[in-house]
């Protein structure tokens, strides 16, 4: 696959008008920018976010940059901090593709093994799909890059019974037998919420106990996570950051444990960040097939629902790649967002350096959020445009989400803090 072209704006506009892309970058020369350089731009961005809180943190190297802006709540005149609870949303499934290489690390599971070597008894993980084609047994593997065939949703809760209760591990496997795959398992990928939930629920059978459980013993004690969990206790609800819109009831998400369900702070993410990257200031490191591309988007038929912050390049377990792996401004990325909630984490290992985002937002910010979020990880790694054009060309050679109509160019000058500008 060609290298994807670069956006031919300048620095100081990228912000601004950047597509749906991630652009190839030079590195520039000098010392590197300064991390405390992205306050000015994040606080720009979460005033144009609309969001009621927002907390920030960058990882590089052995700096670490935390910021906050906004309220807790609306009203409340209180700032968020380093300890306030944030939903992670679909930050969730990178934790549960962590446990996945953890357990195929150990012996206990192959990414080749079918789902039905873990569904309980009597129940039969369907083979065919809406047009009666019968194909593989779907994979631990296929449910972890999203190319199972399974819908992205099956129910939402009633009432206010709080986002991430719905569906449970029951409901769920009754359901399954009777579903019609949407395609050939491995042939596209299309975006399941649904998929994670049985992934995680395959792997809490392998590892013969319940998935908070293995979760605890594998990850979060083991790193220091003191915050990240799916059964928040009633202090830690009292930290919740709550935005314009009604998130729902601060309770247990055990049944979106493995999609949707975590709890985390920016303190825990920092310690996560560090983790992912090998950074220092952590006791343990992520196995680098976490993060590792495990299907180019070339090999699919079609992608739907995972470029949200990029024209994907790969498909990793919950990961995607932006840019090709012998790149410098390769990114890999997970989106989250839902109960008012937008949430990303970004990387780019070549320069070991991370960026998380959390806010609370009443307008759909998060393509924006995500975009920018990019921007400013690649220049903060020393990494500057060059001239090129990357939406057009980057949509034809993936075949992926942004085969729908490039976003139109604004053509007005807004006066908005640049990253560029920051710096200066």
């Amino acid at each position: 696959m060609k290298t994807l072209l670069s956006c031919s704006l300048r620095l100081a506009t990228l912000i601004l008008f950047l597509p749906l892309c991630v652009p190839r970058l030079q590195a520039q020369t000098g010392p590197l920018p300064q991390l405390q350089s992205a306050d000015p731009v994040m606080a720009d961005l979460f005033h144009r976010s609309r969001s009621t809180g927002m907390v920030v943190v960058v990882v590089r190297g052995h700096e670490t940059w935390m910021q906050s802006y906004g309220q807790t709540s609306p009203g409340s005149h209180q700032k968020p901090n380093a300890d306030s609870l944030i939903r992670l949303c679909s930050l969730s499934k990178i934790m549960t593709t962590d446990l996945l290489v953890k357990l195929v690390a150990d012996g206990h599971v192959s990414l080749s093994d079918p789902l039905q070597k873990f569904a309980p008894h009597n129940v039969t993980v369907p083979v065919l799909t809406v047009r009666g084609q019968s194909g593989r047994p779907i994979t631990l593997r296929d449910l972890a890059t999203h190319t199972a065939g399974l819908p992205r949703e099956i129910a939402y809760p009633a009432g206010d019974s709080g986002h991430f209760t719905f569906p449970d591990y029951n409901f769920r496997w009754q359901w399954l037998p009777g579903y019609r795959l949407r395609f050939l398992p491995g042939t596209a990928a299309h975006y399941s919420n649904i998929g994670f939930d049985l992934l995680a629920d395959a792997l809490a059978v392998a590892a013969g106990k319940p998935y908070p459980q293995l979760f605890a013993d594998r990850i979060a004690k083991p790193l220091g996570l003191r915050d990240t969990t799916v059964s928040p206790t009633p202090g830690q609800c009292a930290r919740l950051l709550i935005g314009a819109r009604n998130e729902g009831r601060c309770t247990d998400t055990t049944a979106a444990e493995g999609s949707g369900g975590m709890y985390s702070t920016a303190n825990d993410m920092t310690r996560w960040l560090k983790y992912l990257l090998g950074l220092p200031g952590v006791p343990v490191h992520q196995d680098p097939a976490a993060t590792a591309t495990y299907i180019s988007a070339s090999e699919l038929r079609w992608t739907q629902g995972v470029g949200r912050a990029g024209v994907p390049n790969g498909i990793g377990l919950g990961w995607v790649h932006l840019n090709q792996a012998s790149d410098p401004t390769m990114i890999i990325e997970k989106t989250g967002g839902g109960a008012g909630y937008t949430t990303y984490i970004a990387l780019n290992p070549s320069h070991h350096i991370g960026i998380f985002v959390a806010a609370t937002q009443d307008l759909h910010a998060g393509p924006e959020v995500f975009r920018e979020s990019n921007d400013l990880l690649l220049h903060l790694a020393g990494l500057t445009p060059v001239p090129g054009n990357s939406l057009e060309l980057a949509a034809e050679e993936n075949h992926s989400d942004a085969k729908v109509s490039p976003r139109p160019r604004l053509t007005r000058q807004i006066t908005h803090t640049s990253v560029a500008a920051a710096v200066q």
